[in-house]
């Protein structure tokens, strides 16, 4: 990792619209100065925000120019008159730019089912263009945060052949956090020359092992969006399969990075927790109960208050439709052994786990001992912040 977050070709500004209530910034621009290959991967939610409708298609061109993001507003739930802004808002910037409309890519965070204010997003898009510098990445970053306490960027660097290229995304998300594709957005950049199909296929598989293997809340949001964006002004030449494969695991290290600061910063969240399931009798069965144990109520509220309710767990893998037998189960906090055989190992064992709770990170392991697959998932503890976040969210 660097702290270096400028990349080749790119420019990045932020302004302050008038979207967010505390007047910060809230409206964010990316530019490649050449045309980019691009992929996307969307929400899965079937309620689906005018910027996702409009990006998905614009994607399927396997080019763009711009990534535009607003917060403070979701544009979700608004029908034709909410896909006629997310419209607008890539038009204005193209004409801003000199760049075609579909080349633009739109996104956006906030409250669902209010209209943007276009009078904002118009008056604010000529001096958003004029703000743009190599530098200004970590702005954008900032600028798309709503319940976010502190803004997601990483970054990787890389060689492909003779040439360097370099990695860089940018994510918010704090609630309504379990994308499988909260809102989540995320924003990556190169300058490694690469085809659309062959981004496409290592954003695909980088998202599937990072961001959908994050919850905060068990909520999908209507608006999660994740963007690549590869301008080829690294100048390598066409990417071997080893090439390849450095490029994807650069990417899915970048990806995992922002994955667990989104969960980190999980809103109200003071736990950083991986879960793990091993021993699975099938890879649907690991998948499955590590995703109904991180995103239980009940396992979630105990890792707030640092007691080791392995009961909970069990409870939660009773209910997760796998095949398990109760008298199979182990549970580990870190590397304490809390059940063996699906018995409670007593108070000692419990008085080593919760110990190991007051630290801010953790990890919490189910062995089935069904067969030999395996799956984790990143989560955090539900406190009384949460609630309070959510409660007043509108007010």
């Amino acid at each position: 990792m660097t702290n270096d977050y400028t990349v080749q070709g790119f420019k990045a500004g932020a302004v302050v619209a008038g979207l967010k209530k505390n007047g910060a910034l809230d409206l964010a621009l990316i530019v490649s100065d050449r045309e980019a290959a691009v992929a996307g991967v969307f929400t899965t939610n079937k309620v689906r925000a005018a910027p996702v409708i409009l990006s998905e298609k614009h994607v399927e061109n396997g080019k763009a120019r711009a990534i535009i993001a607003n917060a403070g507003n979701a544009n979700a739930c608004t029908g034709d008159p909410g896909l006629n802004d997310a419209r607008r808002t890539a038009d204005l910037l193209s004409r801003g730019l000199g760049i075609n409309p579909e080349d633009v890519l739109v996104a956006s965070t906030g409250v669902i089912g209010e209209y943007l204010d276009m009078d904002l997003i118009a008056g604010a898009i000529p001096g958003l263009t004029k703000v743009l510098t190599p530098d200004a990445v970590p702005l954008a970053a900032q600028a798309i945060m709503t319940t976010d306490s502190f803004p997601k960027i990483s970054s990787f660097v890389g060689r492909a052949g003779e040439h360097t290229y370099r990695i860089v995304g940018i994510a918010k998300g704090a609630g309504m956090i379990m994308p499988d594709m909260a809102t989540m957005l995320c924003f990556i950049l190169s300058d490694i020359n690469i085809n659309s199909d062959d981004l496409k296929r290592a954003l695909l598989s980088s998202v599937e092992t990072t961001f959908n293997r994050i919850s905060v809340d068990g909520d999908t949001s209507t608006n999660d969006t994740v963007l690549a964006m590869a301008n080829g002004l690294a100048g390598n030449k066409d990417l071997h399969e080893e090439d390849y494969d450095i490029f994807t695991e650069g990417l899915r290290n970048v990806m995992w990075d922002l994955a667990r600061m989104i969960v980190r910063d999980g809103e109200g969240a003071t736990k950083l927790v991986s879960v793990e399931v091993k021993n699975a009798f099938s890879p649907s069965d690991a998948l499955m109960a590590v995703k109904t144990v991180a995103n239980s109520s009940l396992v979630k509220t105990a890792l707030y208050g640092q007691d080791p309710n392995w009961g909970r767990i069990m409870a939660a893998l009773g209910r997760a439709d796998i095949e398990m037998r109760e008298d199979g189960v182990g549970i580990w906090i870190d590397d304490v052994q809390i059940v063996a055989g699906g018995l409670g190992r007593g108070a000692e064992a419990e008085k080593l786990a919760a110990e190991i709770m007051t630290r801010k990170e953790f990890s919490l392991t189910v062995d089935l001992h069904q067969g030999g697959y395996h799956d984790r998932m990143l989560t955090c503890d539900l406190t009384h912040e949460y609630v309070t976040i959510n409660a007043d969210y509108r007010t």
